[in-house]
This record gives structure tokens, C-alpha cells and sequence, in this order.
């Protein structure tokens, strides 16, 4: 901003106001704000230096009233004014030019501030829709993290389902095990109840793949189960039991390291081979009356 006073131009200015009337310091510094409309009014530091300076040169004076000076011309200070009339009028000029100046600046600065702030204006704009980007991808991951939980919802139904169905088929495995095994002891040929109840547990086992119960036939009966090739029992049932428990374990731990088994089939073969040492030990306990 240009100055508003030229050189020398304030303290002449200060003597005006003063032959206008006695004033003090803060008064003197309303009155320039007034001049100036407002657009400039003078620091402290700026009025009471110079209104010290006038007085060292005796051509201001002061007296106190109510703890203020209050400053007045000395016949001096008018003797100055009265030689410089001429230029009191160029100042009121230049003052209206200053008004005029000030103005002008002042309009620009605002101009300039209201351009920044619509630059300021646009690009928060700018962000805030560059910013919907990121809101939207949270929307979209949001929705993929919803179909995730409903396929893994579904996935588990699938899977309770197929729990179920291999549930009802091992209890199917079991009874009819059970059915076998207690129909000879019933006839009191207990061994052969016993291997035909192991031989029916490993073909149901050999086609039983973890799921439904497939269609096909069933894997033809251990030749160790059948009649016509089984031992002739000996004096130790004890021993014959153990042989047949061998025989059965063999073909199970065959068919393990031939075809494989996964945890799946682990937890089910657990199940049947569970059931059929409950059903096997019940038929031990029976006694044939």
C-alpha cells in the first residue's frame, strides 16, 4: 500500500487539526480516521511521537485535564500555519487522492480474496467429488463383503445338509451291521455273525466317499468273511476274534493307502467304526439262552 502521507505532509496535518481546536492524542487519532473514511487511521506510535516532536519545537503545547495532555498550538504553531496556508490546501487534496488511492486497493485486495476464494471454493468442490471415489469403492467392497457372507452362509447350510445325509447313511451302515452280526448270535454262531457284520462294515466303508450314498453296487464281500474259505473255528474263540479283527483291519488300512482318505472321510470311518464297536461289544455281552 502506498503511504498515505507524503514526507513532512502528517506533522502539517497535525498542526491543522490542533488550530481547529485543542485536542489530545486519542482524539487527534479519531479525527484522521475520520478524514480518511475509515480506510486509515494512524497507530499510537505513529500520532504521539510527532506530537512530541511539535512540542519540543515549541510550536505545540500541552496542558492535563483528567489525566490526559491535551494539545494546543503555540503562537508559533500558528505563525507556521498562517506561511503554509497554500500548501494546507494541496493537502486536503492529496488526503481526498489517499481516500480515492486507499479505496482502489482496497477494492482490488477484495477482488483478489473473493477470486481466491473461489479458487478455494472450486477445489473443495473438486475434492469433495474427487473424494465420492473413495466412498464409493467402500460402498462397493461393503456389497462384495455382503455376497461374501451370503455365499459362506449358504456354503455352511451345504455343508449341515451334507453332515445330515452322512449322519442318516452311518446309522443306515450301523443297523443293518447290527441286524447281520445279532441274527447269527441269535442262531448262536456268533463268529460268523461277527465276520459278516465286519465284511458288511468294509464294503460300506470302500464305497462310502464322503457325501451321498452313491448308486452302485457294492464292492464284492473279503473272501475271509465267506463260508466256504473261513477257518474252522479252534478251541480259542479268543484267538479267532483277534484273527478276524486282523483280517478286517488289514483291508480297511489296505484301502486307506490304495485309494487315500482325506480328514472328511477320516471323521466319518470314525463314526461307522465307533457305531460297529458299540453294536460288536453288544453282541459279545449277548448269551445265546
Amino acid at each position: 500500500m502506498a503511504p498515505v502521507f507524503a514526507h513532512g505532509r502528517l506533522r502539517l496535518y497535525l498542526l491543522k487539526l490542533l488550530d481547529e481546536s485543542p485536542r489530545h492524542g486519542y482524539e487527534v487519532i479519531r479525527l484522521l480516521e475520520e478524514r480518511f473514511q475509515g480506510l486509515y487511521a494512524p497507530s499510537a506510535g505513529t500520532v504521539y511521537p510527532r506530537l512530541a516532536k511539535l512540542e519540543k519545537e515549541g510550536l505545540v503545547t500541552h496542558s492535563t485535564e483528567g489525566g490526559r495532555k491535551v494539545y494546543s498550538l503555540t503562537d508559533a504553531g500558528r505563525g507556521e500555519l498562517a506561511d503554509r496556508a497554500d500548501e494546507i490546501a494541496g493537502l486536503e487534496a492529496e488526503i481526498r487522492e489517499s481516500v480515492s488511492t486507499l479505496a482502489a486497493e482496497i477494492r482490488e485486495d477484495v477482488r483478489g480474496a473473493a477470486g481466491d476464494l473461489r479458487r478455494e471454493v472450486a477445489a473443495a468442490a473438486q475434492e469433495a467429488r474427487t473424494s465420492s471415489s473413495p466412498r464409493q469403492e467402500w460402498k462397493e467392497q461393503a456389497q462384495r463383503a455382503k455376497e461374501e457372507s451370503r455365499r459362506a452362509k449358504e456354503e455352511a447350510r451345504d455343508a449341515r445338509r451334507q453332515a445330515t445325509a452322512a449322519r442318516d447313511e452311518m446309522e443306515r451302515i450301523a443297523r443293518q451291521v447290527q441286524e447281520q452280526v445279532q441274527s447269527h448270535a441269535r442262531g448262536g454262531d456268533w463268529q460268523a455273525g461277527l465276520r459278516e457284520g465286519l465284511a458288511e462294515l468294509t464294503r460300506e466303508l470302500g464305497q462310502f466317499g464322503g457325501g451321498a450314498r452313491k448308486e452302485t453296487p457294492p464292492p464284492p464281500a473279503p473272501e475271509w468273511t465267506r463260508d466256504d474259505t473261513a477257518a474252522p473255528p479252534s478251541a480259542d474263540p479268543a484267538r479267532d476274534l483277534e484273527r478276524l479283527l486282523d483280517r478286517f483291519r488289514d483291508d480297511v488300512r489296505d484301502a486307506a493307502r490304495d485309494l487315500g482318505v482325506d480328514d472328511a472321510q477320516l471323521r466319518e470311518v470314525r463314526r461307522h467304526l465307533s457305531a460297529a464297536a458299540a453294536h460288536i461289544t453288544a453282541v459279545l455281552h449277548h448269551r445265546p439262552g
